[in-house]
């Protein structure tokens, strides 16, 4: 019998994991999971499951009954795979189970921006309305996205769903070249070139060393003026201090995250105490819809059966 411990399955919410312990597998799930802690729960075990739980050469080396790894997201990059690799660990990890979750919250986020949506909910509350001497209040601009340049940073299965999205409220969709590329594919635009259009710049690349802080102020200078920028890839990708800035300046007239650079964040993150009312920030919750983590749940479990089943698991 094959003994799966789930290290952080607090991070799935209510997602129903039953589907897991099909086939004579015994499932052990555990909210959270120390890094003291790490060892001890999975000395039984034949799979670990983890979600963000650091994986390291040192744990690894202590769990000889250790046959696969299943990260409950698509990045691996909390698992050391030239170890695993040496150990005769298999790992796997989960892919397009939130190709509709995010770019619907992108879209969100877009939306909330452009129509000035908590400002106006908070003039309501804050009796604006009521004391209006007309039948509407208007104290904050709203933005009109028909024919508007939605710029998409990274065109991946994300990317291209979200640039769907925003074609259908007719914007001009514009795919930027890669930052460092010598050669300009057809159907892209250079990146600074594609910037300088802007109305809406749309991340959604992975996060390398190459790309670390992409988004720093040299860069962000580069956007036209006035535009949104909405992050739902990873923190990272944004110099915070060169964001603030620009947002305090009135370089981007807007922008709304998903994700930050530390997660969860210090409670003195300079964005979040900077208290700014053209600044939307959500808690890296825009993957996490209840079909999205049953699809990825379901996928896991596939992906279990195959391994111990023979097959073969996809490459990472």
């Amino acid at each position: 019998m094959s003994q799966i411990v789930f290290l952080d399955a607090a991070t799935l919410a209510d997602t129903d994991l039953t589907v897991l312990q099909s086939h004579g597998r015994t499932l052990q799930c555990y909210d959270h999971t120390a890094p003291s802690e790490v060892v001890a729960r999975l000395q039984s075990a034949s799979v670990a499951m983890v979600n963000k739980v650091q994986l390291t050469s040192s744990v690894l080396q202590q769990l000889p009954k250790l046959k696969l790894i299943c990260v409950a997201a698509t990045g691996v990059n909390n698992v050391d795979l030239h170890s695993a690799r040496q150990l005769g660990i298999a790992v796997c990890n989960v892919r397009g189970y939130a190709n509709t979750a995010v770019p619907q919250h992108v879209m969100a986020l877009l939306l909330a921006l452009s129509n000035n949506i908590t400002r106006y909910d908070q003039a309501v509350r804050q009796g604006h309305w009521s004391q209006s001497p007309h039948f509407c209040l208007l104290d904050y601009p709203l933005l009109e996205l028909a024919a508007k340049n939605f710029v998409v940073i990274g065109y991946g299965a994300l990317g291209q769903a979200s640039a769907k999205l925003a074609a259908a409220f007719g914007m001009n969709v514009i795919i930027a070249e890669q930052p460092a590329a010598s050669l300009c594919r057809p159907g892209r635009v250079p990146f600074e070139q594609a910037l300088a259009q802007a109305d809406v710049v749309s991340l959604h690349c992975p996060l390398t060393p190459a790309n670390h802080q992409l988004f720093n102020a040299a860069v962000i200078a580069t956007i036209k003026p006035g535009a949104l920028l909405i992050n739902t890839a990873r923190g990272a990708l944004i110099d915070e201090a060169a964001l603030l800035e620009a947002l305090q300046s009135g370089q981007l007239a807007g922008a709304a995250l998903d994700v930050l650079t530390q997660e969860p964040p210090a409670p003195d993150n300079l964005l979040i105490t900077a208290n700014l009312p053209n600044l939307i920030i959500t808690p890296h919750m825009g993957w996490a819809t209840a079909e999205a983590r049953q699809r990825m749940v379901m996928q896991l479990a596939s992906h279990i059966s195959s391994f111990f089943d023979g097959g073969t698991l996809p490459s990472l």
